[in-house]
């Protein structure tokens, strides 16, 4: 595997180096550097590996890296252990000739449409929304009305200026569904459809362009996200993620508020409004991605 074959690994390990000083790393820092963080060389040192080896491992050469040496280069970059498992995931890259489609079960989707007061969803590969319920709906966006390939979270938060009001925090959260995002080209960076994806959100969003390069990783399994509904107002959510059996590729994510909070109570007009005659008038519908 060369260089241009495996650019998730060379990208991850110049980003991760270039965060660490060598004061961070114990090492005592010696002459001007014409670069950030470690130096090469340094890295090596603290893996316990030749320069050489190194060198050829963050260029993409084709090396067997053993556990222990990519266990070593986890403590000397000092990744945590999202990262860590994203290293060991790119530097042995699965190739898969077919993806094929994703659909959600039919008893899946009766599971979400069964909880009509929280909002929920399905998200499969590269972040594609596969299902959602009517409250998710209400509270993000109908996904449902937008051609398959353009029923993606990514291309949500990014390419549509909604999703900026929508969160409180914009950047906070368009850099998780990024991290999320590089965790799966980290294991399937063959996929045709997210070679497409990321080359049109690249082009299309600067700030995206600017963040994909600096290759943070998160797993997203749980959380709260701080949300702005433009008749509701603004509403605090935990979400809970679990892997859908038969496919665990699949992630069902479900939204609860804080029992007896004005979350909850914005929460349960949004569903009084989505349920009613007047769901059709809700602002947040189909979103807009032309641009």
């Amino acid at each position: 595997m060369d260089d241009r074959r495996n650019p998730e690994l060379r990208r991850f390990l110049q980003s991760r180096r270039s965060r660490i000083t060598p004061e961070e790393a114990g090492l005592r820092s010696t002459g001007p550097r014409r670069v950030r963080g470690l130096r090469r060389e340094e890295v090596a040192q603290l893996a316990g590996v030749s320069v050489d080896y190194y060198v050829r491992l963050e260029r993409g050469k084709k090396l067997t890296a053993s556990d222990a040496v990519l266990n070593a280069l986890a403590r000397a970059l000092q990744l945590d252990e999202t990262e860590r498992d994203h290293l060991f995931t790119i530097a042995r890259p699965v190739q898969r000739a077919i993806m094929p489609p994703q659909h959600v079960r039919p008893e899946l989707q009766r599971i979400l449409d069964g909880m009509p007061d929280l909002p929920a969803m399905v998200m499969g590969r590269r972040l594609d929304v596969l299902a959602t319920n009517r409250l998710a709906r209400a509270l993000y966006a109908d996904f449902d009305a937008l051609p398959e390939r353009d029923r993606n979270m990514a291309r949500f938060v990014f390419l549509d200026e909604r999703a900026r009001s929508i969160y409180q925090n914009w950047e906070l959260g368009a850099r998780m569904v990024l991290s999320a995002l590089h965790l799966y080209a980290g294991r399937w960076p063959d996929d045709p459809r997210l070679v497409e994806l990321v080359a049109e959100l690249s082009s299309r969003s600067r700030e995206f362009d600017q963040w994909w390069a600096v290759n943070d990783v998160a797993r997203q399994s749980h959380g709260s996200k701080a949300l702005r509904h433009p008749v509701v107002g603004e509403l605090v959510l935990s979400y809970e993620t679990f892997t859908a059996t038969g496919d665990p590729e699949q992630m069902l994510g479900v939204y609860t508020p804080e029992p007896g909070s004005p979350s909850a109570e914005a929460l349960r007009e949004l569903a009084v409004l989505a349920a009613g005659p007047a769901a059709s008038a809700l602002p947040v519908q189909v979103p807009s991605m032309a641009g």
